[in-house]
């Protein structure tokens, strides 16, 4: 673009309106430059092409802003030119000006601001390395050249690096519409200036790091923003005032004195203009000139450093409004019209990408809450209450209706100074049923703020303190998500292995205690059930639950079994109500009654009992039942399966009285089974009794030893299942124990384990081990790619290791209770050439990547620990050695393997050592593409292992006391 002449002035019926050069807002437009309207020779009218213009034309490249042309236009034939130059000599080219002007200016700067521009200038010395990574932006030496012509090649190369610095930034900050299209704006006059006139490219070096300044999100003062605003909106006002010296742009020949004025005034503006740029320049980069900058000049006195411009402006204006013709003025008024529009638009760009930050920020922040929930995430109290009424046949409201009008419960909710509430009683009187109303009930006061979590002996993962605590948090977080943030100042630090680990209950008590303090945090229940179903740190529970209650607002309410251990915890409390279930038999007996009637009444309605049959039951249920709610269900469970209804009274008559009397004759009905169906019912029974968890149907059919025509069949495991009387329970085909005191008596029953406990997790370990052996194999998922993240895989249907689920996490753990040091055959998988050892050295890296894809890489890690701590003390070496350089595999590649499982083949046997007898043993599967492995070590180091967490330095590390734990400090302040 060649800038400084005016356009051609289209032919009008009468004389053009004075314009002002006080900027007004006017709208622009961007029209394409391959578009660009010309003039033919013989005549004014446009013409638009796209191809090159006819020989006799002469090319014009001028942009459209508004209604108006700007450029220059060397035309011929006809066309308006240039007024020829006039005997004083004065330049006639804008370019020439533009050049001269610019640069005296600058000049002139570096004589009255010497320290000001030497630190601008090694400001820009350092820019010109900004690529260089041997260099440092904050050069110490000046490198901008001194003479005209070293300098202006400095200058446009800094030019044009920062306009790609700004379309990259632009091409980063979508969404910010109009800020944008400003700097676009001004980039695309920018560039066209500097390819036309290059001598006179320090004229927009500051304006490139100005827009730098107006992008980033964390700078300077609002008022500093302003003017830098306001200069670069009008620099190209400013850059075409060369236009007002041109001789063909005066009034008449007397006006050389008016001239040489104007251009005194247009050259202190320059100056002005450079000397504000380069000070905010100074200020943005003061870590780069901080010694020069400390005495330099007034900081904050950006708005008095604005007025001068604007004085130099006016002293133009007014000297222009005598030298030069309207025609000029009014093309200066149409840019100083768009400069103002451009102006507010580039003021607005700062809070405009502040807002972004902030969205992004805010996604950011709502990411790492959500991934934060999800690792907490253990079970979700909610799912547990439900499949629990499930499975017990829904909860009847007359069952607990009693509760809520009881003396003791309303003492409890309406005193403030009563924080516990310990309801217990004996098995099968609803006590978890009971609280299951009472959460109901808590849930309709939108005001309370309700937690609750089910004990359950009969899941592992739902049987210990910590993971009572995990579910109440995670419950809190999802009613109130702003608690999160009570968790994420551990998390950030410790990430998913804060839920991990000897020190997990620590860190979740902190958080709780952290949460209850919260002063937003009002009318808040905790409930648990079934505490006598914490099998692990039910003491350190009972201890916290006793702190807790005494010095916070929070309210608990507790169930249990009537046992001496929690007793004497809970008799501490003293702000406590407790309801003994056995002290209220008339309001136990109605609730019963009106569950008998209940049941009664399905019953009759889907077996079709006439009202004989159906009186005869429910009076000997109401007899019998002895206030116990299970035994209610037991009996009716079996009355379900009587298939005639003339047998429904004798049946109904051979139930006795009593949960143990009953559990005995379901017992005796399965051992008077045909056939081989009371040794299968065994083998189920003393399955789904010894594992650590309920088991998919699948996982029983192997673990059972069950014959392999029936493992294959959901069905036929199902069918052995419902053989086994009203002792199991099967949902979403997942096989439960109906009750804990099924299980109890189940325990202790002889007939199932007639060689004992030990006997049984040995015959579990060995047949998961061999189903392992039988089903383990690489890419059991096909995912093909080494890199496959764990995020993104999806089991395939049917899926292979549906039925070694259970075998793949528990195989270590049935082996270790099987007591194999102290009986010879359990101790033979422990031999060199037992199972054990084949195992590992045969399908050790298959069992790990099905372990990433069960995302249960840390109970495999804790899994080999045990192991082998298990033969450590055995005259076993090849099967220790093996054993110890499979645990430093698996604590070397952990984390690769837990984010895509494939790099158990990959990175983890590529980078373990040259001498890693897991290495050799599985060196087949390692990439064939790795033509060139990398050198590595010959032995494992002395890392055992690597404890992350923090975010910052280490600086500290110490043992406590008893050297059973390990604080550091960090400079992450944690």
């Amino acid at each position: 673009m060649r800038v400084g002449h005016l356009p051609p002035e289209p032919p009008t019926s009468s004389a053009a309106e004075p314009a002002s050069l006080t900027p007004n807002p006017a709208p622009s437009v961007a029209v394409p430059f391959t578009t660009v309207p010309t003039y033919q020779p013989s005549s004014l009218e446009p013409y638009t092409s796209s191809a090159a213009p006819p020989p006799e034309q002469s090319e014009i490249v001028a942009p459209l802003i508004g209604n108006r042309w700007h450029g220059v236009f060397d035309v011929k034939d006809g066309q308006p030119t240039p007024s020829p130059p006039t005997s004083s000599g004065r330049e006639t080219s804008p370019h020439e000006l533009q050049k001269r002007l610019w640069n005296q200016a600058y000049n002139e700067l570096k004589v009255s601001q010497t320290k000001t521009v030497e630190a601008y200038e090694k400001i820009l010395s350092g820019e010109l390395h900004r690529n260089d990574s041997t260099a440092t932006l904050g050069t110490k030496e000046n490198e901008i050249g001194q003479t005209q012509e070293t300098r202006w090649c400095q200058m446009k190369q800094l030019v044009q690096a920062g306009l790609e610095r700004t379309r990259r930034q632009a091409d980063i900050k979508q969404g910010i519409e109009d800020g944008l299209q400003a700097i676009s704006a001004v980039r695309g006059i920018v560039d066209k200036a500097v390819q036309t006139a290059p001598e006179a490219a320090l004229a927009w070096v500051g304006v490139c790091l100005g827009l730098e300044i107006l992008s980033n999100p964390i700078t300077e003062t609002s008022i500093n923003r302003q003017g830098i605003a306001y200069v670069i909106s009008r620099m190209e006002w400013y850059w075409n005032l060369v236009c007002l010296l041109l001789d063909e742009n005066r009034i008449d020949e007397l006006s050389a004195g008016l001239r040489d004025e104007l251009e005194k005034h247009v050259v202190q503006l320059y100056k002005e203009l450079l000397l504000y740029q380069i000070k905010s320049v100074c200020l943005y980069r003061r870590n780069q000139a901080a010694v020069l900058l400390r005495d330099m000049f007034k900081l904050d006195d950006w708005d008095g450093q604005l007025n001068e411009i604007r004085d130099a402006e006016n002293m133009v204006k007014r000297d222009s409004e005598q030298y030069n013709s309207e025609r000029v003025k009014s093309y200066l008024g149409d840019l100083a019209m768009t400069a103002h529009s451009q102006e507010m638009r580039l003021r607005d760009i700062h809070s405009a990408i502040q807002n972004q930050i902030r969205l992004q920020e805010r996604r950011y922040q709502d990411d790492k809450d959500e991934q934060c929930l999800k690792d907490l995430y253990l079970t979700d109290p909610r799912d547990d209450k439900k499949r629990i009424q499930d499975t017990k046949g829904g909860l009847l409201r007359d069952s607990y209706r009693w509760i809520l009008d009881h003396a003791d419960f309303r003492r409890f909710r309406d005193d403030p100074q009563s924080r516990l509430l310990w309801i217990n009683g004996d098995p099968g009187k609803g006590k978890t049923m009971l609280l299951c109303g009472i959460i109901d009930e808590l849930e309709k006061e939108s005001a309370t703020r309700l937690s609750y979590f089910f004990c359950q002996a009969t899941e592992a993962q739902l049987s210990n303190a910590t993971a009572v605590l995990r579910g109440l948090i995670y419950l809190l977080i999802v009613q109130q998500p702003s608690l999160i943030s009570y968790v994420r100042v551990k998390y950030d630090a410790a990430g998913e292995k804060l839920f991990e680990g000897i020190n997990v209950w620590v860190s979740l008590t902190e958080i709780l205690t952290d949460m209850l303090k919260d002063p937003n945090l009002e009318d808040i229940v905790l409930v648990v059930d079934a505490l006598d179903e914490c099998r692990m740190g039910l003491g350190q529970l009972l201890d916290f639950v006793a702190q807790a209650s005494s010095l916070f607002r929070a309210k608990w309410v507790l169930s249990s079994r009537n046992w001496p251990n929690i007793e004497v915890k809970l008799d501490k409390i003293t702000q406590k109500v407790r309801l003994r279930l056995e002290s209220n038999d008339d309001s136990i007996s109605g609730a019963v009654h009106s569950y008998i009637q209940h049941v009664v009444n399905q019953l009759a309605h889907d077996k079709a009992y006439d009202d004989e049959t159906r009186n005869a039951v429910e009076q000997h249920l109401t007899s019998n039942a002895n206030n116990t709610f299970l035994w209610v269900a037991l009996v009716c469970q079996e009355l379900r399966d009587v298939s005639e209804i003339w047998d429904v009274l004798d049946v109904i008559k051979e139930m006795p009285a009593g949960l143990e009397d009953l559990y005995d004759r379901i017992m005796q009905q399965i051992q008077k089974l045909g056939r081989r169906n009371p040794e299968m019912c065994r083998s189920v029974l003393s399955t789904v009794t010894t594992a650590y968890r309920p088991l998919h149907l699948e996982e029983l059919g192997h673990l059972s030893g069950l014959p392999p025509n029936i493992q294959r069949s959901n069905g036929f495991i199902s069918k052995i299942t419902s053989m086994c009387g009203s002792f199991l329970t099967i949902r979403d085909n997942v096989v439960y124990i109906i009750h804990q005191s099924a299980r109890d008596f189940l325990l202790a029953n002889t007939y199932l384990f007639p060689s004992g406990m030990r006997e049984q997790h040995y015959a579990m370990f060995s047949r998961s081990l061999e189903a392992l052996s039988r089903t383990l194999r690489r890419d059991i998922y096909s995912l093909r790619a080494p890199g496959f993240p764990i995020d993104q895989v999806t089991p395939p249907h049917p899926d292979p290791l549906t039925s070694t689920r259970y075998s793949c996490i528990y195989w270590v753990d049935h082996l270790c209770d099987s007591n194999p040091a102290q009986r010879k055959r359990h101790g033979e998988a422990l031999q060199d050439g037992g199972a054990i050892n084949t195992f590992l050295r045969e399908k050790y890296l298959y069992w790990l990547e099905a372990l990433s894809l069960l995302r249960s890489m840390s109970a495999g890690v804790m899994a080999m620990q045990k192991l082998e701590a298990l033969v450590g003390t055995m005259e076993t070496r090849q099967l220790r050695e093996i054993l110890r350089d499979a645990c430093r595999f698996i604590l070397s590649h952990t984390r690769a393997v837990e984010i895509a499982p494939l790099q158990v083949y990959a990175s983890a046997l590529v980078f373990s050592p040259a001498r890693s007898l897991v290495r050799e043993l599985f060196k087949e599967e390692a990439p064939k593409w790795i033509i060139s492995k990398p050198p590595m070590e010959a032995d494992w180091n002395a890392c055992l292992q690597t404890l992350e967490g923090h975010s910052n330095t280490v600086n500290s590390v110490v043992f406590s006391a008893d050297s059973r734990r390990l604080a550091s400090g960090s400079g992450d302040k944690t």
